[in-house]
């Protein structure tokens, strides 16, 4: 497959910069607001024909070099034995969550199968995308994961998921373990599906500091990225709120390091000596700006990461929900028209 996005993944030299966007398929598009409001999240997640349509929706709108999959990251604590659901206004809601060396005991590694229909949605992308561009698979990685697992939610504070990592530290371990147990397999299968490369999201790992994150996390991060390189696709990872242990976060591995906008780009390029491609990584509020604004800080972007090859233009996090789809549209072309 000819595929910017993938040459880029590679720091191979590119005709434009290839774009496309975390959270592109969501509500800021009227077409996935149709769908939701007949169908719930985890529905849709599990329904190849909608998570399909939802995935392909800003390929058509957007003409963007890359499609996510659209699933939801929390998605194999289910087979793990775990109660999911999507509760309005607060999110997604575990409601037996892992407190004790028992519920540690108790969560299954086997049940991978049960997330096939997670492949099924990125067989049926492929067809519909007929090489167009390449299909991005994706998991969470394991300290956010096993952080929703032990808060049963979002948090702010992360204390439950700290103190059993600081009181039980073989206990921690064994949960890291079982974590990649699953997410290794469930990605693979990704692969199998047809996805060209698979992005690893550490939603809440800007929750620890340097030395937690080398200790506690960066080992389970290692093993889980070195199991999806075995399948030979580039792997992307992404930590938000990392700025502080970059360098840390990129010896964890990555062919494609994920970069939020809380650091220049060109910074974080240079303190990992460019061993990697960069993805990112424009303030998703940016977006709001008006299109003067939001080109001269497209094009700043564009300058800082120069002419080396191994740039993916990105946000540095999600679309947010209200952004105007036209704004997201205009800084796809403003890429493509680039001149450096």
């Amino acid at each position: 497959m000819n595929s910017r996005f993938l040459d880029a993944c590679r720091r191979r030299p590119t005709d434009v910069r290839p774009v496309w966007f975390m959270r592109q398929a969501g509500r800021y598009m009227k077409q996935y607001r149709d769908i939701r409001a007949k169908h719930k999240i985890l529905e849709i997640c599990k329904r190849p024909d909608l998570a399909a349509a939802v995935t392909l929706q800003p390929i058509e709108v957007l003409d963007v070099d890359a499609a996510i999959i659209f699933a939801d990251l929390l998605l194999p604590v289910e087979p793990m034995g775990l109660k999911l659901d999507f509760v309005s206004g607060e999110g997604p809601v575990i409601d037996n969550p892992v407190r004790t060396s028992h519920d540690v005991d108790t969560l299954s590694i086997s049940n991978t199968d049960e997330l096939g229909y997670v492949g099924e949605s990125i067989q049926m992308v492929v067809r519909a995308l007929g090489g167009k561009v390449p299909v991005i698979g994706f998991v969470g990685a394991p300290f956010t994961l096993a952080s929703y697992m032990i808060e049963g939610g979002p948090s702010k504070t992360f204390l439950r998921t700290k103190q059993l990592m600081y009181k039980d530290e073989v206990l921690w371990r064994r949960l890291m373990g079982k974590i990649v147990d699953v997410l290794g397999p469930f990605a693979l299968m990704q692969v199998g599906a047809g996805a060209r490369a698979i992005q690893v999201f550490d939603s809440w790992v800007g929750a620890l500091g340097p030395d937690d994150y080398v200790r506690y996390v960066a080992p389970y991060s290692r093993a889980l990225i070195e199991r999806i390189r075995s399948a030979s696709v580039p792997v992307i990872h992404f930590g938000t709120g990392a700025a502080g242990f970059f360098k840390e976060l990129h010896a964890a591995g990555g062919d494609v390091m994920g970069v939020d906008w809380r650091i220049n780009i060109d910074q974080a390029w240079m303190d990992i000596s460019y061993r990697s491609a960069v993805q990112g990584n424009l303030d998703p509020a940016v977006l709001f700006a008006p299109l003067p604004e939001l080109k001269a800080r497209v094009h700043e972007l564009l300058k800082r990461t120069g002419t080396r090859p191994g740039h993916i233009f990105n946000l540095g996090h999600g679309i947010l929900p209200e952004t105007p789809v036209d704004n997201v549209k205009a800084v796809v072309q403003i890429v493509r028209d680039y001149k450096p």
